[in-house]
């Protein structure tokens, strides 16, 4: 009988422990936020006869994660807990830039690198700043999205113009969801200056090696 109880205190005091700890993958999952590809451009902006690639940005290790990133120091990089994206950053500002290309209908085709695309051009890129940051105790982060990029004319691989675009939003509540449509309007402004910008080179409204460039 004693032998009996013991084993059954024991079992029940296994249990417990095995309560108590987490498993992998047993957690809560974190809550997908994702951005939004700019529709809107000036009609105004020039057709171009070329197909573009978007190559995926380069970003530092703390920035290529699909954790959503937050600044409280200029030295310190956190995360926001239970939230992530739905991609890696910077795989979430290359699909939206191509969708945000497909937009403006001024553009023969884009896609990915890794497609069987022929492009006359690459948009190469270096995601530099994709963070909330708390610059004010206890206020609403503001968000800072900050995108170097090349257009690299093939199959010469030479770069034809760069630019660095940064834009700010302030978050208008301390909440998740506040916060991921400041990144959204701050990325919203980095795209569409990106996407002019490409549009516009000069020398770029005819396919390479066509008369007019």
């Amino acid at each position: 009988m004693k032998r009996r109880m013991f084993c059954g205190a024991a079992l029940a005091m296994a249990a417990a422990l095995l309560a108590r700890c987490t498993l992998p993958g047993s957690g809560e999952p974190p809550q997908l936020y994702k951005a939004t590809p700019k529709t809107t451009f000036d009609p105004s902006l020039p057709s171009v006869d070329w197909q573009l690639v978007v190559d995926r940005p380069v970003a530092s290790a703390g920035l290529n994660s699909q954790k959503i990133a937050l600044q409280r120091t200029a030295v310190t990089l956190d995360y926001f807990g239970h939230a992530n994206w739905t991609d890696t950053a910077p795989e979430t500002v290359q699909s939206l830039l191509i969708q945000s290309f497909e937009s403006t209908g001024k553009i023969k085709a884009v896609s990915r690198e890794a497609t069987q695309l022929r492009p006359d051009y690459v948009l190469q890129s270096e995601l530099r700043d994709f963070q909330a940051e708390y610059d004010a105790a206890g206020g609403p982060p503001l968000v800072r999205v900050r995108l170097n990029a090349k257009l690299v004319r093939m199959p010469d691989r030479v770069i034809v113009a760069s630019d660095t675009v940064e834009r700010t939003a302030r978050s208008a509540g301390s909440d998740m969801e506040h916060i991921v449509l400041a990144f959204d309007e701050a990325l919203g402004g980095v795209m569409k200056r990106i996407v002019e910008w490409t549009l516009t080179v000069p020398g770029t409204t005819a396919r390479p090696g066509r008369p007019g460039l």
